[in-house]
């Protein structure tokens, strides 16, 4: 139950107006429980709606009878603000921290949420915290393990920010630490030793000559790319060194899979120790299921890939094809001087609410 002093947002207002709503409440990650119960309490007068709340996720659906189910997600946390909020209008721009990342594909969802009474489908909403934090915090995760029936649909929308442009799937993440060791002496003896960064020398040249595959995956061109990201070593000014490591990012197409990307980089970097640091699964586009097919129609515009990793690989590892859609520059997610064009919240919510209405 939100906090019984917790004022509803007003859901009658445009999505312009939401968003700065939203956006003017501070949600860090780990701070999300002012925002949540704002929702909640903004959704208990809808009739049409059976509401649920796990943590500070919240999670309302229709149960109309349709023979299909939409679900309809986003998160509610964003990055810490920097003298970005309170929110501000600039010209044809809303700017402030979550315009883009995520809080106006919220605001739309929101939205829609509470006027979207009869759907040609049924639909589920959630709105969910902790997606900028570690992954075993996040609430998408969380809902997928202790509710996972709630999760369940047959296509999903992620309302990450894609420039009002659908963006199939995502690429994969792997993070790797690649080191070498030698043996530690004193710099004016330097032949006693075995100077283990000069041993990095191979892992950097094979990192520089690497070409990245451009791989067409259901017909969308993905984009990889493996860069080291992090470098250490050393003992002290006068220390031979005897370990040192490359922190390596290995953003890999839908088509690969976590274990196939492993084995990949332990082949680039053969004879060398190699420690996985993180991995998520990519998710194929899903553009091919019929609900994809008639988003697509309704909304319009030609589907693009998805480089970085979203939330759209939890719903492709349940089997639910999934897409992201919304407002917001993605190149300017987490800026210090992140602004969405209020024009692109618009269009987004007049393309959902086309295509759910039928």
């Amino acid at each position: 139950m939100p906090h019984p002093s917790a004022t509803a947002l007003d859901l009658t207002v445009t999505s312009i107006e939401l968003t700065r709503a939203l956006c003017d409440i501070e949600s860090v990650s780990g701070n999300e429980t002012a925002i949540a119960d704002a929702v909640e309490a903004s959704l208990a007068t809808a009739a049409h709606l059976e509401v649920f709340r796990d943590g500070d996720a919240i999670v309302a659906r229709t149960n109309l009878g349709r023979d299909r189910r939409v679900v309809i997600a986003g998160h509610i946390d964003t990055v810490p603000i920097n003298n970005n909020l309170p929110t501000r209008i600039v010209g044809e721009e809303l700017w402030g921290r979550g315009t883009v990342d995520m809080k106006a594909g919220v605001a739309v969802q929101l939205k829609l949420a509470a006027e979207l009474t009869n759907p040609i489908v049924d639909i589920t909403w959630i709105w969910y915290d902790h997606e900028e934090v570690s992954e075993s915090l996040n609430g998408l995760g969380r809902l997928a393990r202790v509710r996972p029936d709630l999760l369940e649909g047959d296509f999903a929308i992620l309302g990450e920010p894609t420039s009002g442009i659908i963006e199939g799937g995502c690429n994969g993440n792997l993070r790797v630490e690649v080191r070498a060791f030698g043996k530690r002496a004193h710099a004016a003896r330097a032949w006693v030793g075995h100077n283990a960064i000069h041993d990095l020398a191979p892992i950097l040249s094979a990192l520089a000559d690497y070409s990245p595959r451009e791989v067409e995956v259901d017909g969308l061109l993905y984009r990889e790319g493996v860069n080291a990201v992090g470098i250490t070593g050393g003992v002290a000014g006068n220390v031979i060194p005897d370990e040192a490591m490359v922190h390596i990012s290995y953003r890999f197409a839908p088509n690969r899979s976590g274990a196939e990307a492993v084995e990949h980089l332990r082949e680039l970097f053969a004879g060398f120790e190699l420690t996985v640091v993180d991995l998520a699964d990519g998710a194929r586009p899903g553009l091919d299921a019929p609900l994809a097919k008639e988003f697509v129609a309704a909304v319009g515009g030609t589907p693009l890939p998805k480089y970085g990793w979203t939330d759209v690989a939890r719903f492709a590892a349940l089997g639910i094809p999934a897409v992201n859609y919304g407002p917001g520059d993605p190149i300017l997610a987490h800026a210090d001087d992140e602004r969405v064009p209020v024009g692109q919240i618009t269009a987004c919510e007049n393309g959902l609410r086309t295509w759910l209405n039928g």
